[in-house]
């Protein structure tokens, strides 16, 4: 073998090497701990939203922006009118989110 076979197989291998590492790290960096307990829709931060399998940084800020937009959610379906989260998406959310009803100020009498 010449010297420059040697050469570019070796380069080859580095290359492959550090791409096996990078995927490796991609694959370990999306698997998260799930939260202890459900996070409720209507009061999470972004921080919390995030803690969920699924919802990354861009989904978090969607789901912040839909409820300052749109008033507090009823139903964890309503997470489908978001871009980005489909029917299979939220199915593999369900058991970490939920949705309390929002705080009704109490009428007073007079």
């Amino acid at each position: 073998m010449d010297s420059k076979s040697r050469f570019a197989r070796r380069e080859f291998f580095l290359a492959a090497a550090f791409l096996l590492l990078v995927f490796a790290g991609l694959a370990s960096a999306q698997k998260k701990t799930p939260p202890a307990h459900p996070v409720d829709l209507n009061s999470a931060s972004a921080a919390e939203l995030q803690q969920v399998p699924g919802i990354g940084p861009a989904t978090a800020k969607s789901i912040i922006n839909f409820r300052k937009k749109s008033g507090p959610f009823r139903r964890a379906e309503d997470l489908l009118a978001i871009h980005g989260i489909s029917k299979t998406a939220l199915e593999r959310m369900r058991p970490y989110i939920s949705v309390k009803p929002p705080e009704m100020p109490s009428a007073k009498s007079a």
